[in-house]
């Protein structure tokens, strides 16, 4: 994906019942995931969000903030998740801005849980809050 492509058309991609809603605001600065997340192949479906935030980053020094509101992800989602983290590190590491804010159900103890260990390998902001 090239930045001519994000800045004129961004990354939408509709939810399915494995897969989250993905929708981005370039000029916002913004990436929202929204759903459950157990696609059959997280590698082909995870590799455009990967590519889009690599391209963002890369673009300018404006700050990057994700929105995930993700109720529950499968072993292979994970690790892509570990992935898009890791590039946010990395940023975060060269001083930009970046920032994630994870919505969860509080009665969903287990996703709690995993947000928060997602939360232990980053320095970056990272605010985990419960959904009214």
């Amino acid at each position: 994906m090239t930045i001519n492509e994000i800045l004129s058309t961004g990354l939408n991609i509709a939810a399915t019942q494995a897969t989250p809603e993905i929708q981005t605001d370039f000029a916002q600065g913004i990436m929202t995931m929204r759903g459950d997340s157990y696609p059959e192949n997280s590698f082909e479906f995870f590799g455009p969000v990967l590519d889009w935030v690599e391209q963002f980053l890369a673009h300018d020094g404006r700050p990057l903030r994700l929105e995930l509101h993700i109720v529950y992800m499968n072993t292979s989602s994970v690790k892509a998740m570990m992935d898009l983290f890791d590039l946010l590190e990395a940023a975060h590491q060269e001083g930009k801005q970046v920032a994630v804010n994870w919505s969860y159900d509080p009665r969903n103890e287990r996703v709690v849980e995993m947000v928060e260990e997602f939360k232990e390998d980053c320095t970056f902001t990272f605010n985990i809050n419960p959904e009214a």
